[in-house]
């Protein structure tokens, strides 16, 4: 259902990006179920116009990662953030009542603090996200560092909703180049709404904030261990190994793959394995482990699976050479890069059950995201 009165969200992608030190535009960087640009799109999809501004030379790029949504216009950029701006609010219709300006890389933004600024901007003429400064805070003047009140400084964020009219009779009337829409709309004496923002609303900036766990990301652990007994298949990640002895348990007993399990179970918050196949069932028993695991990748409908690290320990057979084909049946269940494993083996130095020689153990960490 489209909102009313008629909405209009101005998405800023042009920008360069070199702080994020990518070799290309941040926005088309791919979070696992999408890229950047597209996700902040879809959080704008209940608007009745969204207009994408991009950088020049990139319209084709944009239009391409962003195929499988009609009507979006596009407008390109200028030099600064203001001119993109004003770009963008040359393209939309003369009958938009409110417009959000908001940061292509900001694709965390939830549909409720949007909707918080477009209800702001509908009541007071402008709905501005913000948050409270946590830090103290210092400012350098010619007479040394002045200390400031933390409890009136804000950092401001995007979303930034207005009155169209008002934004674009600002716009016009204020000339130069600013750091936000706000203070162009404050430069022309309106006043601006602060609206409560979110810290998970961040915007990505730096390397580090495309390579570290964010918001809807989730990490698990899982740990098996079974003892080695004669008259057994030795079964690990699904791969048949030639061994004198094979793992004991009710199903195959793949102390890999039941690591695995667990790790993706604990990461979604769901209950472990013997819950879920206890081994008091016999519809259990000698079980294919793989196709176990394909049950519960079923159960994680709210998520999609980036990644694994694993670690064997067994004192004997070598199962080096056996490894690549271990990430290959894993990830085919999981529908995942094989180079997203990672996989190793070692020892237990003669030390204990597995360093014995009388069974082994397997541990995982997984790492997963909400969709």
């Amino acid at each position: 259902m489209k909102s009313s009165p008629k909405t209009a969200a101005l998405l800023l992608c042009a920008g360069a990006g070199r702080r994020a030190a990518l070799g290309y535009n941040k926005i088309f960087f791919d979070l696992g179920e999408s890229t950047v640009v597209e996700r902040t799109v879809r959080r704008f999809l209940h608007f009745d116009e969204i207009v994408v501004i991009h950088a020049p030379g990139e319209d084709g790029l944009l239009k391409n990662a962003l195929s499988a949504h009609c009507g979006l216009r596009f407008a390109e950029g200028g030099a600064s953030r203001s001119q993109s701006v004003r770009n963008g609010l040359a393209a939309l219709p003369a009958d938009t009542e409110i417009v959000a300006v908001h940061d292509g890389a900001r694709p965390f933004v939830t549909r409720a603090l949007i909707d918080a600024c477009v209800a702001s901007a509908r009541e007071t003429g402008s709905g501005v996200a913000a948050l409270p400064s946590v830090n103290a805070l210092k400012m350098r003047s010619k007479d040394g560092l002045v200390s400031l009140p933390r409890d009136t400084v804000y950092t401001i964020q995007t979303p930034q909703a207005f009155s169209y009219a008002k934004l674009l009779d600002a716009y016009a009337r204020v000339s130069g180049d600013f750091a936000d829409d706000s203070e162009v709309f404050e430069r022309a004496g309106y006043p601006v709404t602060l609206v409560e923002g979110s810290p998970e609303n961040r915007k990505l900036t730096d390397g580090a904030d495309f390579f570290s766990p964010g918001p809807g990301f989730k990490t698990g652990f899982g740990f098996d261990v079974h003892r080695l007994e004669g008259g057994r298949r030795l079964i690990l990640g699904g791969v048949e190994i030639p061994f004198d002895r094979g793992l004991l348990g009710h199903s195959d007993a793949d102390v890999l793959t039941h690591a695995v399990m667990d790790a993706l179970l604990s990461a979604a918050g769901l209950p472990d394995i013997g819950s879920l196949f206890p081994n008091t069932d016999p519809a259990y028993k000698n079980a294919d482990s793989l196709k176990l695991l394909g049950r519960v990748t079923e159960k994680l409908t709210d998520y999609r699976v980036l990644g694994l690290s694993a670690a064997i320990l067994a004192q004997r057979p070598k199962l080096a050479p056996y490894l690549p084909l271990m990430r290959e049946k894993l990830a085919a269940v999981l529908t995942i890069d094989p180079m997203d494993i990672g996989l190793s083996a070692t020892t237990a130095e003669t030390l204990g059950l597995v360093g014995g020689g009388r069974g082994m153990a397997a541990f995982c960490t997984a790492l997963i995201r909400r969709l």
